[in-house]
C-alpha cells in the first residue's frame, strides 16, 4: 500500500505511460551517482506543500531528490491545474530550460517532506561536462523531457485564435522554430476560449490572444513581445563584457558559438527570429555529413543550441542588433545597440547573421504574405494545406526539400522555375526524388504575374504567364511558398567600417582593399576583432556544411586575437 504523500502506483504508470521512452527520460540514479554530482550542488529541504519552482518563475537549477516525493503539474493561464509526472528518491527534476535559467514550464511541489540536492545552472553545466557518462544520461532526458512537453501541449502560453489566421500560424510558426511548448484553443470548439474572447473582444486584428501561464493577455503580440512575456530573453548581464558577440544563430553561428564556449570563451548569441536560420526550417538535409537518412533542419539546429547551451554560451532570442559600434572607445570592447535599448559589449565580433527571404516583384505580395504567401515550409504551413493543391516558386535545393515536404501533404505540388530546368541550381538526389514524385509537376521557363484574395486579405487565387510565350494561367491556390534566394542581413553594419561588395555581402580576408599590405585571417573583415562566417560572407558556399566548417575555423582566429590583445603593450 501507498504510503502518505506517495501517488498510487496505477496512478504513476497512467501519467508515465504519456511519456516517450519513458525509462531514458525518466531515469533513476544510483547511489554512487549522486555521490559524484554532491560536489556540484548543495542540500536543500521543503515542507509538504512547499513549491521547489513555479511556473513562468526562473528556474534555480536541477534537484536530485534524496528522499520524498515532488509532484509536477501543469498549471496554463486560464487557472487549470493539471498532474505531470511524480518524482521520488534518484530521480532528478529538470529540462532544457535549467541548463540557462530560464522560467520554469511546469510547477513542482513537495508531496510530503522532501530532501534535495540543488544543481544551479552553471554547476549543472559543469557537471555535464566533468561526467561525461553520467552527463549524457542526463542530458539525454532533458532533451526527452522537452520533447514530450511540446508535443503533449504541456506548459507555454496558450493561443487563442482561428487555426487559419496569420498571427496564429506567425506566432505557432515562431514558438515551434523556438523549442518552445505552446497550445493552440479554436473559439469555434473550445469552451475555455470562448470564455476569453467574451471577457477580450478581439477585433479580427487581434488574434491570436495570447495567455501567459501568468495569467496575462496579449492581443497579437510580436515575436519580441511574446519572447519576453514567456521569458525567453535574457539580455545583457549587468555591465559583462564577452570574449565574442555572435550575431545570428544559423548553422555557422551556432558552429562558432559550440566550438568557442567548449574552448572557455564567454560567448553571447544574438537572433532577430529563431536558432537555425534558413536551415532550421528545411524539411530535411540529406547531404549533411553523418546523416545518411538524413535530418530536418529543425533537429539539426536543436542539437546545436542544446550544445551550445551545455557550454554556457548565453542565447539571446529574439534580439535585433541595430548597430555595431567598432570605435571600441568603451573599455576597448566593440558595442552592440539593441533593439532593446541595451548595449551589449564584446571584446570581438562575429557576423553570421546570414540573409533576408527575397521577395520577387509580384502583384499584391505584401497584401498576402502571413496569410497564404510563405517564405519556409514548416508543419505549421504543412498542415494548412492538407489536402488541397500548392504552388511553389525556386529551384534551389531549399525549394526541391520543401517541395517533396509538400507532396506529402498536399493534393498537389505546383513547381515553378523561371529557368529551362532544375540541374544547375539543385543537387542531383532532390532532382530524381522529385521526377519520382507524382503530385509534383514542374511548369518551367514560367514566373508568378499576380496575387488574387477575398475580403479577408487571404490568397485564393495566382496568376501566372510563361518567359517564352505571352500565355498566362491562373489557378486557385491558397498556398504559395517563394524560395527565390535571399540578401544578406548586413544593415546593421552600417557606418561600422566594415567593407561590403557589391551585394552587400561582408569581405574578408586578402579580398578585401583594406587588408591589403596586412597578415589577416581569411575570416577576418576591414575591421581588426570582425569576422565574418556563413551565408552572409563573400565567396562562401551556400551550403549547411561550409556553413558550420566556417562556424569551427573563425575560434583559432578569435583565440589569436583575444590573445594579442590581452598582451601588454611594451
Amino acid at each position: 500500500m501507498a504510503q502518505d504523500g506517495e501517488p498510487q502506483q496505477s496512478d504513476q504508470d497512467t501519467l508515465i505511460s504519456r511519456f516517450t521512452r519513458p525509462e531514458q527520460t525518466f531515469p533513476t540514479l544510483t547511489d554512487a551517482e549522486i555521490a559524484r554530482m554532491r560536489h556540484f550542488g548543495d542540500v536543500k529541504s521543503y515542507k509538504s506543500g512547499e513549491r521547489l519552482f513555479e511556473t513562468g518563475k526562473p528556474g534555480p537549477g536541477m534537484f536530485v531528490v534524496l528522499s520524498g516525493h515532488v509532484s509536477i503539474t501543469q498549471r496554463d493561464g486560464l487557472g487549470h491545474v493539471t498532474p505531470v509526472i511524480d518524482q521520488g528518491p534518484g530521480q532528478f527534476l529538470a529540462e532544457l530550460g535549467q541548463l540557462s535559467g530560464r522560467p520554469a514550464l511546469v510547477d513542482g511541489t513537495a508531496d510530503g517532506d522532501v530532501e534535495t540536492l540543488l544543481i544551479p545552472p552553471d554547476r549543472l553545466r559543469a557537471l555535464l561536462v566533468a561526467e561525461a557518462e553520467l552527463g549524457e544520461r542526463i542530458m539525454r532526458a532533458l532533451i526527452l523531457r522537452r520533447v514530450n512537453l511540446i508535443q503533449g501541449g504541456i506548459g507555454g502560453p496558450v493561443l487563442i485564435g482561428p487555426s487559419h489566421s496569420a498571427g496564429v500560424v506567425r506566432l505557432q510558426s515562431f514558438l515551434t522554430r523556438n523549442g518552445q511548448p505552446h497550445h493552440l484553443l479554436d473559439p469555434a470548439t473550445e469552451h475555455d476560449a470562448a470564455d476569453i474572447i467574451a471577457r477580450y473582444s478581439p477585433k479580427p486584428e487581434d488574434w491570436p490572444l495570447v495567455v501567459t501561464a501568468g495569467g496575462t493577455v496579449l492581443r497579437n503580440p510580436s515575436e519580441t513581445e511574446l519572447g519576453r512575456a514567456i521569458g525567453m530573453i535574457g539580455g545583457p548581464k549587468n555591465d559583462r563584457i564577452y570574449d565574442v558577440a555572435i550575431v545570428g544563430c544559423g548553422p555557422a553561428g551556432l558552429a562558432t558559438a559550440v566550438y568557442a564556449a567548449s574552448e572557455g570563451l564567454s560567448v553571447a548569441v544574438l537572433d532577430t527570429r529563431a536558432f537555425g536560420g534558413q536551415a532550421g526550417a528545411s524539411a530535411r538535409i540529406e547531404n549533411y555529413l553523418g546523416f545518411p537518412t538524413g535530418i530536418s533542419g529543425q533537429a539539426l539546429a536543436g542539437r546545436a543550441f542544446t550544445q551550445a547551451q551545455k557550454f554556457g554560451a548565453d542565447i539571446m532570442i529574439p534580439m535585433t542588433v541595430k548597430s555595431l559600434d567598432c570605435s571600441r572607445s568603451n573599455s576597448g570592447a566593440f558595442s552592440l545597440a539593441l533593439d532593446c535599448g541595451d548595449l551589449l559589449r564584446s571584446r570581438s565580433v562575429v557576423v553570421a547573421s546570414g540573409a533576408r527571404y527575397r521577395r520577387p516583384e509580384i502583384e499584391n505580395l505584401d497584401k498576402f504574405e502571413g496569410r497564404g504567401v510563405w517564405y519556409w515550409a514548416s508543419p505549421v504551413e504543412a498542415k494548412l494545406c492538407a489536402g488541397e493543391e500548392v504552388a511553389l516558386v525556386g529551384a534551389g535545393n531549399s525549394a526541391g526539400q520543401a517541395a517533396v515536404f509538400l507532396s506529402g501533404h498536399a493534393k498537389k505540388v505546383l513547381m515553378i522555375i523561371r529557368g529551362g530546368g532544375l540541374g544547375a541550381s539543385m543537387s542531383r538526389y532532390l532532382i530524381e526524388r522529385i521526377e519520382a514524385t507524382p503530385n509534383i509537376e514542374l511548369l518551367f521557363n514560367t514566373e508568378v504575374a499576380a496575387l488574387e484574395g477575398d475580403e479577408a486579405s487571404l490568397l485564393r487565387r495566382i496568376r501566372w504567364r510563361s518567359r517564352l510565350s505571352p500565355d498566362e494561367d491562373s489557378a486557385d491556390i491558397k498556398n504559395l511558398f517563394l524560395f527565390v534566394g535571399a540578401d544578406p542581413a548586413t544593415n546593421w553594419l552600417d557606418g561600422c567600417g566594415v567593407t561590403l561588395d557589391r551585394g552587400g555581402f561582408v569581405v574578408t580576408g586578402a579580398q578585401s582593399e583594406q587588408n591589403q599590405g596586412r597578415l589577416v585571417a581569411p575570416l577576418e573583415t576591414s575591421v581588426p576583432g570582425v569576422y565574418a562566417v556563413g551565408d552572409v560572407r563573400s565567396g562562401s558556399v551556400k551550403r549547411v556544411g561550409g556553413a558550420i566548417g566556417e562556424g569551427a575555423q573563425v575560434v583559432a582566429s578569435l583565440h589569436g586575437f583575444l590573445g594579442d590583445a590581452a598582451k601588454p603593450a611594451l
